[in-house]
């Protein structure tokens, strides 16, 4: 293979930083969404189900090592189609049904495209862990052309939300190799954590009806 002389190295990144920038463009049309739907429920409901929301987006130094870490090319189309987890956001509800809800509301929107959703919460991980995971495209309109940026979108309660936190601590602390009673505990904390979440659910509905 011969070497990327330094005109044509200059010339990539600078076509990687705008590929980058449309994904920070597509997290804050999809960021945009959310608050605005937010808003809206607060006002019509008296009520609001997303908790909090918190987002990020790979730096181009962490991108350009992922594809590295898997064998994807440096080109432009094969990052965007090997790596989909570029930009995300997490969306952390009150209760399980608001899971879902968000999710529809948010999808229902006609300029959102749905590419994939895997449902952990309905079917939890072997590890216990839980959470709606969604890739959605958005459009992204530039001075001269529209890009569809896809998003990756979690949603999970706040209990989900706790005991993934500490999950990754954990295994960030053990560097993965965490002991096998630690694995079992996590795995009970799920089921604790799920618990919780469907009697707080069936308060809520009994409350509100």
């Amino acid at each position: 293979m011969s070497a990327i002389v330094p005109e044509e190295q200059s010339g990539f990144l600078r076509e990687l930083r705008l590929f980058h920038l449309n994904y920070k463009f597509g997290l804050d049309e999809i960021l945009t969404k959310i608050n605005i739907l937010r808003e809206e429920m607060t006002f019509r409901d008296g009520a609001n189900p997303i908790e909090h929301v918190t987002s990020r987006i790979k730096t181009i130094d962490s991108l350009r090592r992922k594809a590295e870490r898997i064998g994807c090319p440096l080109e432009l189309d094969a990052i965007a189609e090997q790596i989909r987890d570029i930009a995300g956001v997490r969306i952390v509800c009150s209760f399980i049904s608001d899971v879902y809800r968000v999710l529809e509301m948010l999808t229902s929107q006609p300029d959102v495209t749905v590419r994939q959703v895997k449902d952990y919460v309905a079917q939890p991980k072997a590890n216990g862990y839980r959470s709606l995971h969604a890739i959605v495209e958005i459009p992204v309109f530039l001075s001269d052309t529209t890009h569809a940026v896809p998003i990756e979108v979690q949603i999970r309660t706040v209990a989900m939300d706790f005991w993934a936190s500490v999950e990754h601590k954990i295994y960030y602390k053990y560097a993965k190799d965490v002991p096998a009673e630690l694995v079992e505990e996590l795995s009970a904390a799920a089921r604790v954590a799920h618990d919780l979440d469907t009697r707080m659910g069936e308060l809520h509905r009994i409350v509100h009806g």
